[in-house]
């Protein structure tokens, strides 16, 4: 069962070097994350997911462990992540770490023994080939002449990051060093994952996004090998931790869910879908549609059916089986949200991102429409990417409110922009982004309907075409929401979807009288950038049933 907590969710992702720096060394740490809970909590936050945050050379800014049972010193300590965990609860939010399963740092003390030419216990637990000569091999990157062992060993991403064997689905004869899934180092390594899993689960901690999860079994077709492993992990959770989540860095939520996940986040590699939204117009970013616009795209040339025609299958598969999660971005997706968009133009991608049957979650800074670095050199691997790690900008002067720290030993410069946006001018504002976000949340949760298990319906949405309006529903209420982000207006009538009665129509967010009465159905008419959130009731005119039988029992 997926745990209850994550139906009505909302997500957010904090980078813990950039988020809030409690000791003035210009990094961001876990007093700073504690701190900054009450903030969190009011803008509507139930969980929140923190990048990689374990005893690391931070080579790719700790995704590279070298000790998973540790917390990084620049962060803090063991005891203070389970005093964040603690004050989390006490104010009904959940934490969730990052789990980097599929790789370790070259400084992690097990890649080190397992490098020696004498065989021993960590021998086994890292992919390498039989010779130091062998250069290439089918679906793997190989690093050659590192070790004293004679053998070169595979990466999943960077050369610091040695792959951990959890085996090979179909193991090449003629390459006797692909061992198969049930060797005994692939299944040490299963049993040390499951062994760090319940040490933070243990401590306090609520369950764990995994990084790269679909790159564990290697030359896996289908993911049948790696599929397999998640389901036993999963079991294992049903039986000791049942309210832990479990969300997968995957974006196919067929294949995730089916492996065990709770919810599986749709992301720009494995979702040309999630391109057309909101990135198609930057490089990079064009698979999904040789238009190379977004629908949420002030122009309005965008296509919504590029989203959907992936989307709603996906949808029907999940139900009853997990969930899929919408971002507003992420520390690997280059640019920001705020790219191109004004802070009406993010109203209506953020009202979009609350409202769909899924899990929203929002990444630190684009609550205030934080904009992306620029010319910055690359930090602890974030080679172009380093843009959206910068500082959480939490009120104006040079400092940002982020550290009191000299700016220059930030961990990455603020906004330079005298006008950056800042958490302390927004409070104040009653139509700032961050209060827009917050009424969002709190309409989301007064409405399961809007909550990531409501029903879901496509009432317009064609190639090319604007608004985009669906319905979500419950057995007791039938919600419409109308976008339409492009900048010209909007204007249509809709089936009631009371056909055999009388609809009454109550705004409950945006453009109000958007939606109304018309001969023959409903009228929708949006200005450009505008949207709405229309609660619809039906009446037939015919007295209640049930409200006669309760007159008669009086």
């Amino acid at each position: 069962m997926t745990p209850r907590w994550l139906n009505s969710a909302i997500l957010y992702q904090l980078y813990p070097q950039s988020f809030c720096d409690s000791n003035g060394d210009g990094i961001g740490d876990l007093a700073g994350i504690l701190a900054k809970l009450d903030y969190l909590q009011a803008l509507g936050v139930d969980a929140v997911w923190i990048n990689p945050c374990f005893l690391s050379p931070f080579q790719d800014a700790g995704y590279d462990v070298s000790d998973y049972y540790r917390i990084a010193p620049r962060y803090g300590t063991n005891e203070e992540m389970r005093a964040l965990f603690s004050e989390a609860h006490r104010r009904g939010m959940k934490i969730l770490l990052d789990l980097v399963a599929g790789h370790t740092s070259i400084e992690n003390p097990w890649f080190g023994d397992s490098c020696k030419h004498e065989r021993n216990e960590y021998s086994d637990w890292y992919i390498w080939t039989d010779s130091g000569w062998t250069w290439e091999a089918p679906g793997l990157r190989l690093i050659n002449g590192y070790a004293e062992r004679d053998a070169s060993y595979a990466v999943n991403f960077f050369y610091c990051q040695p792959s951990l064997n959890y085996g090979f689905a179909r193991p090449d004869p003629k390459h006797p060093w692909q061992q198969g899934v049930d060797a005994p180092g692939p299944r040490r390594v299963r049993r040390e994952l499951r062994a760090i899993m319940k040490f933070w689960l243990d401590l306090g901690c609520d369950g764990f996004r995994v990084d790269m999860a679909a790159s564990l079994v290697k030359n896996d077709p289908g993911w049948r090998g790696t599929i397999k492993l998640w389901r036993e992990i999963r079991a294992w959770l049903e039986d000791d931790y049942p309210q832990a989540a479990l969300i997968s860095e995957w974006s196919h939520p067929p294949s995730a869910l089916r492996a065990g996940f709770h919810a599986d986040f749709l992301l720009h590699f494995g979702s040309p879908g999630y391109s057309a939204l909101f990135r198609k117009q930057y490089p990079g970013n064009a698979a999904a549609d040789p238009s190379g616009h977004s629908f949420f795209e002030p122009g309005g040339r965008g296509n919504i059916r590029a989203f959907l025609d992936e989307y709603e299958p996906w949808l029907r598969a999940a139900r009853g089986k997990g969930l899929i999660s919408l971002v507003s971005g992420s520390h690997d997706m280059t640019p920001r949200l705020s790219r191109g968009r004004t802070a009406d133009d993010l109203e209506w991608c953020f009202l979009f991102l609350m409202t769909m049957p899924a899990v929203p979650c929002i990444y630190y800074g684009d609550e205030i429409g934080m904009r992306t670095g620029g010319n910055l050199p690359s930090r602890e691997g974030g080679l172009g990417r380093t843009g959206v790690r910068t500082p959480m900008q939490w009120g104006a002067g040079r400092g940002a409110g982020f550290s009191s720290a000299p700016p220059e030993k930030f961990y990455l410069p603020v906004d330079p922009a005298p006008d950056f946006p800042n958490v302390a001018a927004q409070e104040q504002d009653p139509a700032s982004l961050l209060n827009r976000i917050r009424r969002m949340a709190a309409l989301r949760r007064s409405h399961p309907a809007l909550q990531a298990e409501g029903g879901y319906r496509t009432v317009y949405g064609r190639k090319g075409k604007y608004p985009f309006v669906y319905e979500r529903s419950t057995a007791g209420e039938t919600i419409w929401i109308a976008l339409n982000p492009a900048n010209r207006p909007a204007n249509l009538l809709l089936p009631n979807p009371f056909a055999r009665g009388e609809a009454m129509i109550e705004t409950l967010y945006g453009a109000d009288g958007g939606l109304s009465k018309a001969p023959g159905g409903l009228r929708l008419a949006l200005p450009g950038v505008s949207g709405g959130v229309y609660q619809i009731t039906g009446s037939t005119g015919k007295a209640d049933p049930r409200r006669a039988r309760r007159a008669r029992k009086k």
